[in-house]
């Protein structure tokens, strides 16, 4: 079958949806199922947890690499064989230290997948980026809730039906790769011409714009993941039951699901730009309201505002970063937008853990606060020197 010049998003939203469902069925229980099930210590299973981090890294860098070096579709079909191969494994090898390695695998496969399906949906021409990464990202939401809702019913039947299942969502992810993204998008050539638009001075500062993002984007994951962890201790403290700091991310993934698209009806009137921003800026406020969080309903209603600043920065962040790269750096930048996730959410637990160890969980909501509105001020800082820059040269 010869490869497809076009591509279509609802095949890429698909594959987004199906990765994130079957990556949902296992993160939640990593931590949990290697120290009650396997009886290693939490330290072992934070190393572990360290060492898919790096995977995953490895995995968003080289799946960039290999888009924009390599053959595109070639390179998403080894993504989904990694990941799949290795959760099917899982059925059968799931002791110790089997688990663990076969955990690091699929996050290399994973880490791949991710960064393939924001690369082809920066190749998506009949869409806006803006719409695209809203769709995609919906998407996204919509698997996780399945994944996180269904482990919660299946774990307790049975660890092999989990793996089992989760096999069956890679599986079918396999087939949407092989048969619906043979896609081979020709990229222009890189002439001299291109060469020295590469190199032109618009380009350099749209680096150095693109570097700021990246930068902001490592401490809102560093916060982000601080719900997946600390906040979980925190609450039960509090008296609040653990069953319902797990509902909670529920409540995320179905607030994203009704709300993205009203998101997107947002484009023709606020630029993407300003929108993010002010996304980052609700999102970052949520840390600093969860000081005086002292009940269920408080947690409830700060965790409904971070959702709201999720949704309007969120998905927004790598269509920026498609507007301003060229096509032959998709796979390049969408990586290193996926990397810097993974380095937010490794360091993340860790700071959270010595924030809290040598203070209190005051301290650590102020200082990540802080964290993500310094770096966002210079990103809002660049972009009025840029703006000031076009102004003056007209």
């Amino acid at each position: 079958m010869a490869k497809q010049r076009q591509v279509k998003l609802k095949w890429v939203a698909l594959a987004s949806l199906l990765n994130n469902t079957g990556a949902a069925f296992l993160w939640p229980l990593t931590t949990m199922y290697m120290h009650n099930y396997l009886h290693e210590s939490l330290t072992t299973a934070g190393v572990v947890m360290l060492l898919m981090s790096i995977c995953m890294m490895v995995g968003n860098y080289l799946g960039g690499w290999l888009f924009d070096h390599w053959d595109q579709y070639q390179t998403a079909v080894l993504g989904v064989t990694i990941s799949t191969v290795a959760i099917f494994t899982l059925i059968f090898a799931h002791g110790w230290p089997w688990f663990a390695i076969l955990m690091m695998l699929n996050s290399l496969g994973d880490g791949i997948n991710m960064t393939i399906v924001n690369s082809y949906g920066s190749l998506v021409s009949d869409h806006s980026s803006r719409y695209v990464f809203n769709y995609i990202y919906m998407a996204f939401n919509v698997g996780v809730v399945i994944g996180t809702l269904a482990v919660g019913v299946l774990l307790p039947i049975s660890v092999v039906l989990v793996f089992t299942v989760a096999t069956v969502f890679y599986f079918l992810l396999a087939l949407v790769v092989v048969f619906a993204l043979k896609v081979r998008v020709p990229l222009p050539p890189k002439t001299p011409r291109s060469r020295e638009k590469l190199a032109s001075r618009s380009h350099q500062q749209a680096l150095v714009l693109i570097w700021l993002i990246l930068l902001n984007f490592v401490t809102i994951h560093l916060s982000y993941s601080l719900w997946e962890s600390v906040m979980a201790v925190h609450m039960t403290n509090m008296g609040i039951p653990f069953y319902a700091y797990s509902l909670l991310w529920t409540l995320n993934g179905v607030l994203i699901i009704v709300g993205q698209p009203l998101v997107n009806k947002l484009s023709p009137y606020v630029c993407l730009s300003s929108q993010i921003m002010v996304g980052i800026l609700i999102f970052a406020s949520s840390f600093i309201l969860l000081i005086f969080a002292r009940n269920l309903w408080a947690f409830v209603l700060d965790f409904v505002l971070l959702t709201i600043g999720e949704m309007a920065s969120f998905a927004g962040l790598p269509a920026w970063i498609a507007q301003l790269t060229t096509v032959n750096e998709a796979g390049h930048y969408q990586g290193l937008l996926n990397i810097m996730m993974s380095i937010g959410r490794a360091i993340g637990p860790l700071y959270g853990g010595f924030v809290i160890d040598h203070g209190n969980y005051q301290e650590l909501f102020i200082s990540v606060f802080l964290l993500m509105t310094v770096t966002l001020g210079g990103v809002f800082a660049y972009l009025l020197r840029l703006r000031r820059l076009s102004d003056d040269s007209k």
